[in-house]
């Protein structure tokens, strides 16, 4: 990666972080992460719950200032020129921050009298807007009678109207159902057809963080992986065999003596390993144990083991209470980390 006091090359990328770290006392949320967003880029940021991606995404908003590194948004600094950062960029927080007593026009109305929008163009831009997101025909109906997906598209108009050129979305299709899920990314991949707009994006969810070019995986305030879905999930490399037996232990034991295969995962009651060739191997597995297979199968890789690789758990695994990471962090690494 280029550094940040390098010259001017000739297509600078839209983001460039370095070092940047976020402490709150003695928590360190986020640890020195680095990398660069190319333009018109849908990047992910993928982790679990208290990994340090809203507080990365917050810091690169101006929402949050950074203990330490630098970041810079189409070449403005996040400290030093927040106001430039602020006009050239769309945010959709987790939470709705519409006012749902307000109609969905008025809703975009003061978001562009906020942004110094000219009055000429308020029309024609708050039409394209909800036309793009399907909304046209509830402009005029009180937000709070609309559905969850309805409030989440209504928000992606909000953050698009006064054409920004990078668009954060943080957990954007939280608690939203799975075909709302796929609505909400299908308006935002035409946008960015359109608009050629760059997306950060955070989330925790597997299926969505497909949807980016390039992903960064970040566990503990760290990125410990950023590449292309294929080819994070090449870092996998054979098949993935899940099985449930009688005794998981004891075949957990049995698998690694008789087959040689130490990485042997057991997640949400089912063990868990990689094979070159999953179909041939599984009448060998059979064979070999001396307990009782309930259940087996087998899959191509998913970035779910990518994260079970690169982190030892399940992302699900992370889902926890604040207090109940903090204190398994103190366990593991011997000081509070976040």
């Amino acid at each position: 990666m280029a550094r940040l006091s390098d010259p001017a090359i000739a297509e600078e990328p839209v983001i460039q972080v370095e070092e940047l770290k976020r402490t709150f006392g003695a928590i360190t949320a986020v640890d020195g992460v680095s990398f660069e967003v190319q333009a018109g880029e849908i990047f992910g940021f993928l982790g679990p719950n208290g990994a340090g991606k809203t507080t990365t995404i917050k810091m690169l908003c101006t929402l949050l200032r950074p203990t330490s590194g630098r970041a810079l948004i189409d070449g403005h600094d996040v400290v030093s020129e927040a106001a430039a950062v602020r006009a050239g960029i769309g945010i959709v927080f987790q939470d709705n921050t519409l006012d749902e007593y307000l109609t969905a026009e008025q809703n975009l109305r003061y978001h562009a009298m906020i942004y110094h929008i000219p009055r000429s163009e308020w029309r024609d831009r708050i039409q394209g807007m909800l036309e793009l997101v399907d909304l046209a025909d509830r402009r005029s109906d009180i937000v709070r009678t609309f559905s969850g997906g309805m409030k989440r598209r209504l928000e992606i108009a909000r953050a698009l109207l006064h054409l920004p050129r990078v668009l954060f979305l943080d957990e954007p299709t939280v608690g939203l159902d799975p075909q709302t899920r796929h609505y909400v990314w299908e308006y935002l991949r035409e946008m960015r057809r359109l608009q050629n707009i760059t997306i950060f994006l955070t989330t925790h969810y597997m299926d969505e963080a497909e949807n980016a070019d390039r992903i960064a995986i970040i566990d503990y305030g760290q990125i410990v992986a950023l590449d292309t879905p294929a080819a994070l999930k090449r870092m996998v490399g054979g098949d993935i065999v899940t099985l449930v037996t009688a005794d998981d232990q004891r075949a957990r034991a049995e698998i690694s003596d008789r087959l040689g295969i130490e990485r042997v995962a057991h997640v949400d009651g089912h063990l868990t390993f990689e094979v070159a060739d999953g179909e041939s191997f599984v009448p060998r597995l059979l064979a070999s144990l001396s307990v009782p297979v309930r259940t087996v199968s087998v899959r191509c890789p998913g970035l779910d083991d990518v994260f079970l690789r690169l982190t030892g758990k399940a992302i699900r695994d992370e889902d926890a209470g604040s207090a109940d990471r903090l204190k398994s962090r103190m366990r593991e690494k011997g000081r509070i980390r976040r």
